[in-house]
Parts: C-alpha cells; sequence; structure tokens
C-alpha cells in the first residue's frame, strides 16, 4: 500500500481568524407535528458495547436526499417512508407516505433501525432493519404528489444490517448497484475483547437482461471484517473501490478457496525460513558458516573472492551465495575451510579495520547476522547515555520532557491511530493509506452527489473538508473547504450528537442531544466599520455564531443540513431552521 498524507490548501485556511462572534439574529424556525412517531429502535441488553452505541444508538434517523434540493424522508413506527419536500416555508406541506414496509416490523424481536440511502435520482437503497434489502426504483424524487417507489429486488441477506452507503453505475452495458451493509456480530474468538467484531459486506447487484424482463441479482458478496465501527465507508461512483476510515483497520475476509491458496504460501514462507548462512564479525574479520549437503566433497565446492565480492558454488548449480559485499575485503588473504560437522567456513579480512557492516552481501536477506556477548554489551554501553532509569533525571534542564497535564481536555484525542484506507474491488487489497493521527474524525456530508461523501478533520484548531476523487490518483483527497477554529470549538461541546455543514460551506451546524443547536458561519464582510481596539486597526469581516433552541422536551433523533435550511427530527416533530435566504 502506498502510504500518503493530506496536502491542506494555504490559501484556505486563515492564520488571524479572531474568534465567532455570538450573534443574537432571530432565525425563523417552524415546526411539522408528525401523524405517527418515527420508528426508533432503542439498543437491547445485549447490544451493551460502544461500537453498539456509535453504529444504531446514535443513528441518524433522518435521510438527506442529495439529488434533489431540500428533501428529507424518515421512517416511522408504521413502516411508513415520509417524506417532506421543502420549497417555500410559509407554505409547508405535511410529511407524505411514498412507501411503506412490507413487513410487521415490531414482530421481530432482534431489528435494527430501517435506513435508507439514495443511490442515484431514480434509485433508492432501503432497508427495514431485519436482514432484508429492498432496491426501489423510486422515479423523480421531491417535487410530485405522485412520488411512488416501486420494488425491483428484494432479498433476505442474513442477519440485521443498517445502510451505510451504495453507489449506481453502468458496467458492461448493464445497470448495477453496490451497497455497503454495517453489521456488529458476536465473536465466540474474542475473549479477551468487548465479544464483539464489526463487519461491512460489499454486495453488488446487477441488472440481468433477459428477453426484456429487467430483472436484478446479486453478483458478488464481499465482506470486510474490523474491531471498530468506522467513522466513514464510502463505495466509489466507478464501483471499483472502496474508502475507509477507522479507528481499528478492516480486511477482506477470505472464501474457503482463497485460504487454501493462503495456507500453501505460508507453508513456502515457513520452508524457507531457515537461514542459509550465518555470519560474525569482528573489528578485522568476518567469518561465514554454511551448512553443506550430505554428498558434497571439498572438489564440489568453488569460492571466488574478489576486493568487494564474493561467489560460493556448488558443484555445477547455480551461485548458493553471490553479490557485492558491503565493504571492501583483502581478497588475496581470503581463505575457505570444510569443518569436521560438514559445514563450509569462509574467513574474509576486512580492509578497512573498524567500522561494522550492516549486511555481509548488500540486499541479501537470505542469512542470519550472530552477534558475540562481548559485542553485546559493547553496543548496550554507548547507548548508555540515551536512557535513564529515572523518569527525570534533570529537571535543571531547559526542555523538560513533555507534561500530558499541560493538554487541555480538549486536546486529549480518545482514538489516536485512526485511518484512511482505498480497498481496490478486484484484487481486495489496500492500495492508498494515511495515518490520520490526531486529526480527529469529524462528520461526512455530501457536497456532489455524483462523487463520493466528504469527510471533515480536524486539523489544529480547524476543521478541514475533503473530498475524495477516485479518479485522480495524483489529487485522491482535495482540501476543498475550511471551518475555522470548528476542531476546537466542538471539542467543548461535551452533549454533541450530530455535526453538519451546507454542501456550498457558507455554514457549520452541530446539535446536541437536546433542544439546543448551534451555527457557525463563515467570516463574512461587514456592512458596517468595526476597531479593534486592543491592536487599533480595522476589522474586515466576522464570523457568526448563532444559537437555536428547539421548543421541545424530546431528544433529538435527526439532523440534516441544506444550503438553506437546518432539519432536526424528534420523536414526533419534524423542525426547520431558516439559516440562509435563498438567491
Amino acid at each position: 500500500a502506498t502510504h500518503c498524507s493530506l496536502q491542506a490548501k494555504r490559501l484556505l485556511l486563515d492564520p488571524k481568524f479572531e474568534g465567532y462572534k455570538l450573534s443574537l439574529e432571530p432565525l425563523a424556525c417552524y415546526q411539522l407535528g408528525l401523524d405517527a412517531a418515527v420508528a426508533e429502535v432503542e439498543l437491547r441488553d445485549d447490544q451493551y458495547t460502544l461500537e453498539h452505541m456509535r453504529a444504531f444508538g446514535m443513528y441518524n434517523y433522518l435521510h438527506l436526499d442529495s439529488w434533489y434540493q431540500d428533501n428529507v424522508y424518515y421512517v416511522d413506527q408504521f413502516g411508513r417512508v415520509m417524506n417532506l419536500s421543502v420549497t417555500l416555508d410559509t407554505a409547508l406541506q405535511k410529511p407524505r407516505e411514498v412507501f411503506r414496509l412490507p413487513a410487521d416490523l415490531i414482530a421481530y424481536d432482534n431489528r435494527l433501525c430501517a435506513s435508507i440511502h439514495f443511490s442515484s435520482p431514480t434509485r433508492v437503497t432501503l432497508s427495514d432493519g431485519t436482514g432484508r434489502l429492498y432496491l426501489i426504483k423510486s422515479g423523480k424524487r421531491g417535487n410530485s404528489a405522485s412520488e411512488k417507489w416501486e420494488i425491483m429486488f428484494n432479498e433476505e441477506l442474513g442477519s440485521p444490517f443498517v445502510i451505510a452507503h451504495s453507489v449506481s453505475f453502468v458496467k458492461s452495458d448493464a445497470r448495477s448497484l453496490a451497497v455497503l451493509l454495517l453489521r456488529v456480530e458476536k465473536d465466540e474468538l474474542d475473549t479477551k475483547g468487548s465479544g464483539f467484531h464489526v463487519t461491512l459486506e460489499w454486495v453488488t447487484i446487477a441488472e440481468t437482461n433477459k428477453e426484456d424482463d429487467h430483472r436484478y441479482e446479486i453478483i458478488k458478496r464481499r465482506v470486510l471484517q474490523g474491531k471498530s465501527v468506522p467513522h466513514y465507508a464510502a463505495i466509489e461512483p466507478s464501483g471499483d473501490g472502496l474508502m475507509i476510515v477507522s479507528h481499528k483497520p478492516f480486511k477482506f475476509m477470505e472464501s474457503e478457496g482463497d485460504k487454501l491458496e493462503e495456507n500453501d504460501d505460508a507453508k513456502v514462507l515457513n520452508e524457507k525460513k531457515d537461514p542459509l548462512y550465518y555470519w560474525q564479525q569482528t573489528e578485522d574479520d568476518v567469518t561465514i558458516t554454511v551448512h553443506l549437503p550430505q554428498d558434497i566433497t571439498k572438489d564440489d565446492i568453488k569460492v571466488r573472492f574478489s576486493p568487494d565480492y564474493i561467489c560460493v558454488t556448488l558443484k555445477d548449480q547455480p551461485p548458493l551465495m553471490e553479490g557485492k559485499l558491503s565493504s571492501s575485503v583483502d581478497h588475496e588473504s581470503c581463505t575457505w575451510i570444510i569443518k569436521e560437522n560438514k559445514s563450509l567456513e569462509i574467513s574474509l579480512i576486512k580492509k578497512n579495520e573498524g567500522p561494522r557492516w550492516p549486511e555481509l552481501i548488500v540486499g541479501d536477506t537470505r542469512g542470519e547476522f550472530i552477534m558475540d556477548s562481548s559485542q553485546c554489551s559493547e553496543i548496550a554501553e554507548s547507548l548508555m547515555h540515551l536512557t535513564s532509569e529515572v523518569m527525570n533525571p534533570n529537571p535543571e534542564k531547559e526542555n523538560p520532557p513533555c507534561n500530558a497535564q499541560e493538554l487541555e481536555e480538549c486536546d486529549a484525542f480518545l482514538e489516536d491511530g485512526a485511518s484512511l484506507c482505498r480497498f481496490d474491488g478486484n484484487t481486495l487489497k489496500v492500495t492508498h493509506i494515511i495515518n490520520l493521527g490526531s486529526n480527529q474524525y469529524l462528520f461526512s456530508v455530501t457536497v456532489n452527489p455524483r462523487e463520493m461523501p466528504c469527510f471533515c478533520l480536524r486539523h489544529d484548531v480547524d476543521a478541514l473538508l475533503w473530498q475524495p476523487h477516485s479518479d485522480q490518483p495524483e489529487n485522491m483527497w482535495e482540501h476543498i473547504a475550511t471551518f475555522n477554529a470548528l476542531g476546537y470549538v466542538q471539542a467543548s461541546k461535551q452533549d454533541k450528537k450530530f455535526m453538519a455543514c451546507a454542501p456550498d460551506y457558507s455554514y457549520a451546524a452541530l446539535c446536541e442531544c437536546l433542544r439546543r443547536v448551534f451555527i457557525y458561519r463563515q467570516p463574512t464582510p461587514l456592512s458596517t466599520v468595526l476597531y479593534n481596539r486592543k491592536e487599533g486597526r480595522q476589522v474586515g469581516q466576522v464570523a457568526k455564531q448563532v444559537v437555536a433552541t428547539l421548543e421541545t422536551n424530546d431528544p433529538i433523533l435527526g439532523f440534516q443540513a441544506t444550503n438553506e435550511r437546518l432539519f432536526v427530527l424528534t420523536t414526533k416533530t419534524l423542525f426547520l431552521i431558516k439559516v440562509n435566504s435563498g438567491n
């Protein structure tokens, strides 16, 4: 895998950002009562781990259709998929039913929440939370009262899952659809950890055009397994690869055939493990020992020395050892003998006394270096000054060791070591990997539905938005926007539940579990003159923070942002907050 790094665009960073000014501007807030409560599924007693909480306990029950403007969906307790499409805030319609799940969901004990993903302008993937996947043909969504969804394919796919992502594409002239299913499953082999593992199943469904009968069938099912719920998992628009941001690594599980092949490879590797030769060195010479086969005599051995080269052959076989030596030798003084235990011992005299050789033959890893005890103690002694048994042996020194207690609480990352990996769909191997270190994952957003979702990471105090481009190897992750100081600001919000931003980057928003929504606008030029008294200079632009408080005591279940509005879903109400006025 290629190790990459994320390159921030300096022009999108503002080192002189002065913080957010609290604005008291009133935001128009509209609320719609729901006919039936949202189909919230609470965690069961056996879903007690942090991964269950992340995958299902913090689930966003409100689904934004990025293909159409201001178009949201949710599933209610009667299994109805309800839609609200907004054109005018002052003329809001009640949410309307577009589809009803066929099964009686209440009858299932171990179900999860229903999930929806919009794969294309006319295709939707839908899960009822019982383990069944539906592929829906929706027609044009969101603007006609006659919107009706039609099932094109549905199949039972094992234990319950939620849909993490899906894409629609054309391959070999056939319309195909790839979908990622997320599960948290019991792991009998995990005795020391939580007892669960996380799987992502990558299912590819394709249209089979048999006698004009447009049927869909599953053509591929592949499973990745990991130990943490991914922060971000998305299939590339072409269906050829997959990108995952996760705290712990994922890897593809092999089918039985692959496992057998892998075992054969492992056997071959194990057979090769015994070193071909052993070597030792002093300041003056190098000694090589090679074990000989039983039938080899002195006449079968040929050893050639030159000032920086050695070649050893047995009988008429290819050279046993051959290559450029690490350093020059006095080739006329080099010798070899056969020892009593049927081993060949070669003595090389170093031309330059003193320096240690890092290896015997350049690039040859088939040998093993043996160090005697006097050399070991000599090396340990030379490194002694770098270590100490005392934690801070010299407290008067100018630069004392780093003290973790000096870090602020919001700088402590629980998840050092998260990584971003790109998997190839054909080889099932990781092709690119980025170690995110302390670049904490914040949220994801779809800016352009034809591209992969963007992800937002904390970089120092800022939050940077990255757009993956799977078709541009030189620019695979592009820095497209910055939310100044948002990384620092969000860290202080202990009760935050969801984060989002407008697809045009005009604002970022976060909501708490109850009631409060915080909106952070991008800096805008001022219409009046404002002075920074401390520095005695004029301020050209200011970034505003707005706080909205919802009139409800119900917990927030869903949260979505569009360029003009924020949609906030509770059990019985859908709130609309008008953030920007339309152009």
